[in-house]
């Protein structure tokens, strides 16, 4: 190939994960041709004009990806008050500014779960924007609306119940909330219209609203059924929050294409699970008090949360080592912005070493599985060539340090080096 007067590196590695393989590669090098992975191995013949990326001090992995994240608060202790009162300029300056936090940090994709506010197709517009250079950022994979009906976790006038009228008015600007399958059908058809990636159920109750719980089942059969089959009818993969062994099951004989969550699962929706080979992201982060009995930081969660923590919390931990013993394809997802701002995703690495995952599982759900998952896997998530040329590099030891992939030495996204941002511990 003719290199001549193009942009050309070569990324020296001290050690290299490559999203592929169980192992550290010693000595390895990358050769990136523009935005592209041009060449991996040792001893690289390269042109003359090559720049010299000197990593021989860290580990290379792919650039990571977050298959779960809410990035539209700046700060998920005023979350409320920004949800309501708001603008929608302001949850469009909230997602790029955790979009460029979470590429500082080393994580060069993210797949936005819908927004925990209203007037949510600022996600696609931030996409845009990213995508057309006007702003750096991690590479959005956006949903706008979760499907979700009146009065469920989703209905995020549950945080004005006190004010009924007002909960009410809020309600009138949440066009994927309702109450049947066919208008489920006319709303997973309309968010595919404004450029949604994906569809989400949100199927039960949860820990963040007040009135319900995680063992609420908020959809019908009928209605999750319409939702995942005109999904499918439009190309999208489908995915659900849900907690309970129940609607693990029902919804893994649904066609299901991925579940988010699972924590309340049993031995029978492992089962399930396995039968129909449906992979899961298990965003142990906002749930981290309950896992480690941190009652410093459990405080700061609203009263409700807290209840829901102490009731639910040794089934939490049983599903956790479930999850952690078991053969699941695992994807990774930290669940933020709602526990850390600005954007601090390597905490998701943190919490599934604590729960006993091995760390090559846990890279490579934070790589290629998610790759995978967002159906992105012909361009990111590994290092081979041909890949877009999302790279980062490690200080730290990423096979004994949980806060390794909080402490980000190196970045690169579509072949451009941007500055990395630590965080503080």
């Amino acid at each position: 190939m003719n290199y001549k007067g193009t942009n050309v590196k070569l990324i020296k590695c001290g050690k290299l994960f490559d999203g592929i393989h169980d192992e550290l590669m010693e000595n390895m090098e990358i050769l990136i041709n523009k935005d592209k992975i041009e060449a991996v191995g040792k001893n690289l013949v390269c042109p003359e004009n090559v720049e010299i990326i000197d990593l021989s001090d860290t580990t290379v992995t792919p650039g990571m990806i977050d298959a779960h994240t809410h990035l539209q608060v700046f700060d998920w202790h005023n979350a409320k008050n920004e949800r309501i009162f708001m603008s929608q300029a302001s949850k469009n300056m909230a997602i790029l500014y955790n979009a460029e936090r979470a590429l500082r940090r080393g994580f060069t994709t993210l797949r936005h779960m819908g927004s925990k506010t209203f007037d949510n197709y600022a996600g696609l517009e931030a996409k845009r924007a990213i995508n057309a250079g006007y702003f750096p950022g991690a590479r959005l994979c956006v949903l706008p609306y979760t499907m979700v009906t009146t009065g469920s976790h989703g209905d995020l006038s549950q945080s004005a119940y006190q004010n009924p009228p007002l909960a009410k008015f809020l309600s009138s600007d949440f066009p994927t909330m309702g109450d049947s399958p066919n208008f489920f059908r006319g709303a997973v058809r309309e968010q595919v219209k404004y450029g949604a990636d994906f569809v989400k159920i949100m199927s039960g109750g949860g820990f963040s609203t007040p009135n319900d719980t995680p063992d609420d089942e908020q959809m019908s059969d009928a209605e999750m059924k319409a939702v995942i089959d005109t999904a499918h009818q439009l190309h999208k993969k489908c995915t659900a929050h849900v907690y309970t062994a129940k609607s693990i099951k029902k919804l893994c004989e649904m066609g299901i294409d991925e579940l988010q969550h699972c924590h309340l699962m049993d031995e029978e929706a492992l089962d399930a699970l396995y039968k129909y080979n449906v992979p899961i992201v298990p965003t142990f982060s906002p749930f981290e008090e309950i896992y480690n009995a941190n009652e410093e930081t459990m405080a700061q969660k609203a009263p409700s949360f807290q209840r829901k923590m102490r009731l639910y919390g040794a089934r939490m931990m049983k599903g956790r080592d479930l999850v952690a013993k078991s053969h699941l394809t695992l994807g990774y997802g930290s669940d933020l912005v709602t526990v850390y701002q600005p954007y601090q995703g390597g905490v998701e690495y943190r919490n599934m070493m604590e729960a006993g995952i091995e760390p090559f599982r846990i890279l490579k759900a934070a790589t290629s599985v998610n790759a995978k998952l967002l159906e992105m896997d012909d361009q990111i998530g590994t290092i081979e060539p041909g890949k877009l040329a999302d790279i980062a590099a490690w200080k730290r030891d990423l096979l004994t340090d949980p806060n390794a992939l909080l402490d980000c030495a190196f970045v690169m996204k579509d072949g451009k080096v941007f500055e990395t941002e630590a965080f503080d511990e």
